[in-house]
């Protein structure tokens, strides 16, 4: 049998994603001299997963990548040529928003897949069961921290306080850098809705939240707004008597509810009740070739199974709006995500910062020129139906199907406002390597390509460069994601879960002045 290196060295060192596309994608490393097919060569280096001239361009003219304008060159591009940073730039255009245009019918499945998940007394489905520990303040960070302590298992001595309690998943305290310092309006309330939203969070069976006792964020106050009176215990460590006194209360609750917290069992449940949060990090040139549409097939089924999938990362949908705005299901729908890009655009100018900046050293290195083409291949991970509903940060999501949640393009904070809003499930794919775990939701990771599956095999759940090498389709790789999906639903530990990733992950949008 032919083997993978052998097969794709047999395909063309390039790729072309679009028949408009003026630019192709390197597969491997091109250098000079390599027949890239018919009369055209390589001229110098080209990294794998970069963008290679196939035609000639003038300066000025557009550059075409997925058959949209990713940007424009600076100076004239001899067919062959590495197109990148040094001879491409991104300049306004215009866009048309076309509300609605691209909108049709969801080809729903007649029998729903099934998952073994957990049904909360409320009708609920959770794909975990933790018991969290919040805190209001960093203020009550590290008391948070010595209540999770007590409950963690030992990996030198081997004891694991929750042995007796095999369906408990873990307790976590979930701890943050703000709540006091800081103004009110939108940075409180931002907050808030997150910590409400990971209060309520199906994945957690009993909640404690920790203040101090003199912060701006104030337990009752939070308690109250954001209705969770009945939902959690409460404590502040001024009022407990210090440190150590709360830190005994809280243990004692958890020994309390851990018995109650471990009467689960797993039953079958339809697919329609997953809520998979979209992320990607450590993107490359090849993310949006393999991971992110693979993804994005991945979602297309779980939406026909009746599932949701939240596609977040509003800096990192720049450029690329339009495309979205057709598929929304109503104008109402579109504008609110015109105005959540209106927004960004003045917070850019206000900062004095511009949105094509809103790339990592690493996207770069990776073959991502512009934020537009960073942008589109971010989009694919969303797939094709329909956008159902745009929502802010934190907020719960309750449409089916496609929805957009407002989030900062940093994965931590992205991911942690698709967890407040009621995704049981974080989808992650990285092209340079991100390791990530989002606690209570588990996480999957998908891998763009196969020599960083290979390098961080230990932390990656999927390999998507099988596309690449042509051994498998986007469509093939999406029904093994949604899969995977199920079994990790199921139960199934991804490899973030095995290195216990996802409380140091927790990080809420902080907004506004700190004073």
């Amino acid at each position: 049998m032919q083997s993978d290196t052998a097969h794709q060295q047999d395909l063309s060192p390039m790729l072309v994603l679009h028949e408009s596309d003026n630019v192709a994608i390197a597969r491997r490393m091109i250098t000079a001299g390599t027949a890239l097919g018919g009369s055209l060569v390589g001229k110098g280096s080209i990294p794998a997963g970069h963008k290679v001239s196939i035609r000639s361009i003038k300066s000025g003219e557009p550059v075409l990548r997925y058959g949209q304008i990713i940007g424009f060159a600076t100076k004239d591009i001899e067919p062959g040529l590495h197109v990148h940073l040094q001879n491409m730039a991104l300049c306004e255009f215009e866009k048309d928003y076309a509300f609605g245009a691209a909108v049709r019918q969801t080809d729903y499945v007649d029998v729903p897949a099934t998952f073994m998940g957990i049904r909360r007394s409320d009708g609920r489905a959770a794909t975990r069961n933790y018991v969290g520990i919040l805190s209001t303040v960093n203020c009550s960070s590290h008391v948070a921290g010595l209540v999770a302590e007590v409950f963690k298992k030992n990996p030198f001595t081997g004891t694991n306080p929750l042995a007796e309690f095999p369906n408990v998943d873990g307790v976590v305290a979930l701890t943050h850098k703000t709540g006091c310092g800081m103004t009110g309006g939108e940075p409180l309330n931002v907050l808030r809705r997150t910590l409400g939203g990971y209060a309520r969070h199906v994945n957690f069976s009993h909640v404690i939240v920790l203040g101090l006792g003199c912060e701006v964020n104030q337990v009752g106050g939070m308690l109250e707004e954001q209705k969770l009176s009945g939902r959690v215990r409460s404590m502040d460590i001024q009022t407990m008597g210090g440190a150590r006194k709360t830190v005994e209360a809280a243990v004692e609750f958890v020994q309390d509810v851990l018995k109650e917290s471990n009467q689960v069992s797993r039953q079958p449940i339809p697919a329609s009740e997953l809520t998979v949060g979209l992320q990607c990090g450590g993107s490359d040139g090849l993310s949006g070739v393999t991971a992110n549409p693979a993804l994005g097939a991945a979602s297309d089924i779980l939406v026909r199974h009746g599932g949701t999938v939240i596609l977040s990362e509003t800096p990192e949908t720049y450029g690329a709006e339009h495309l979205l705005t057709r598929r929304a299901v109503s104008r109402e729908v579109g504008e609110k995500l015109i105005a959540l890009m209106n927004w960004w655009d003045a917070y850019f100018k206000r900062e004095g910062a511009v949105m094509n900046d809103n790339r990592s050293p690493g996207n770069m290195a990776g073959g991502i020129s512009t934020i537009v083409e960073k942008s589109l291949g971010a989009m694919a991970k969303g797939g094709t139906t329909n956008l159902v509903d745009v929502v802010k940060y934190g907020e719960t999501v309750k449409g089916r199907g496609l929805v957009f949640m407002d989030t900062p393009g940093y994965d931590p904070v992205s991911a942690t406002g698709q967890v407040a809003g009621g995704a049981n499930l974080i989808c992650f794919t990285t092209g340079r390597g991100s390791v990530f775990g989002c606690k209570p939701a588990p996480s999957i990771k998908l891998a763009s390509n196969t020599a960083m599956y290979q390098r961080m095999t230990d932390d990656m759940d999927v390999n998507c460069g099988e596309i690449l090498s042509g051994s498998e389709t986007v469509e093939e790789c999406g029904k093994r994601i949604f899969d995977l999906i199920l079994r990790v639903a199921s139960g199934e530990h991804t490899k973030s879960e095995e290195f216990d990733f996802g409380a140091a992950e927790f990080a809420p949008w902080v907004l506004g002045a700190t004073v």
